[in-house]
């Protein structure tokens, strides 16, 4: 057979209210509207006996021991799960930024196991799929299927696609790695606080871009004031967006540090990232379409 690939999109948290920690483990509970860019890495996987990988591209360097990366993870947790498991060698192009609040390795991870499932004739939603899924990373089972979504709990709640229209963006990630550990800790929570705030909104499907957009700008990303105490370059990147001609919301993703902004149409959001590129040439700026 052979190579399968797959694309591995940016995860873009368009809201991300924090609830609170659980007092049963600590972990912190999450409410987000997930969306997916067109920027992405690339996976590729060569059915063979030895499992193995490669990791390539413009931010391979950054992405860490390949024998630690989650795409790896992600297939033992399932071969555990499924004895007799094909497998082989992954390929992994690494165009996206790390430690960046866009999911990438839980992105790859998640390609990881779609290109497994499909190796092996499992559907995507098996079980054992959801499983190794959950056990690789909390954001692995929302990257699964990369379409607009709720997330709740640790990441192991996922709604069912929410079929919204596509929302012209740019995002931008100022070169700072951010990891996720540092930012909670500035958040301050201890186990079992509640952290106050207005609810999330509810979300219906196939809401058109001017609702959509309507409905998320009250909601807020809580992560962003203590990821501003770790990295204040991300308030930086975010008046850059909001300068831009035709922005409607600016917001960071995850826990930072890249940003992002909504636009009227795709043609401010290119005019946008050309200008922000030009200005800026040390930053990773694209223009995309959120689904």
């Amino acid at each position: 057979m052979s190579s399968l690939t797959t694309r591995a999109p940016a995860k873009i948290n368009l809201t991300l209210h924090v609830l609170g920690r659980r007092p049963e483990d600590g972990y912190h509970v999450l409410e987000s509207l997930v969306a997916f860019a067109g920027a992405s890495d690339v996976l590729a996987l060569a059915p063979g006996a030895d499992l193995a990988l490669a990791v390539t591209g413009p931010t391979a360097g950054p992405a860490g021991p390949t024998e630690d990366n989650l795409v790896l993870r992600a297939a033992r947790h399932l071969a555990a799960r499924l004895p007799g498991l094909r497998h082989g060698a992954f390929r992994l192009h690494k165009r996206l930024p790390v430690a960046a609040g866009i999911g990438g390795g839980s992105s790859d991870a998640a390609g990881a196991l779609r290109l497994l499932a499909r190796l092996n004739g499992l559907p995507v939603d098996d079980p054992a799929v959801i499983d190794a899924a959950r056990a690789t990373g909390a954001d692995v089972p929302v990257c699964l299927e990369p379409r607009a979504r709720m997330m709740r709990g640790a990441g192991e709640e996922v709604g069912g696609p929410l079929g919204l229209a596509s929302l012209p963006a740019v995002l931008i990630n100022p070169g700072v790695p951010v990891p996720t550990a540092p930012v909670f800790k500035a958040l301050g929570l201890k186990v079992g606080d509640r952290l106050d705030g207005a609810d999330h909104p509810a979300v219906a499907g196939g809401l058109d871009a001017g609702a959509l957009l309507d409905l998320i700008a009250p909601a807020r990303n809580d992560l962003e004031a203590p990821a501003l105490t770790v990295a204040p370059v991300i308030g930086d990147a975010l008046a850059a967006l909001r300068a831009q001609g035709g922005c409607r919301l600016a917001r960071m993703s995850g826990s930072g540090a890249t940003v992002f902004a909504l636009f009227a149409d795709r043609h401010a959001a290119v005019r946008a990232a050309r200008t922000l590129r030009a200005a800026n040439p040390g930053w990773w700026v694209a223009a995309t379409l959120l689904r």
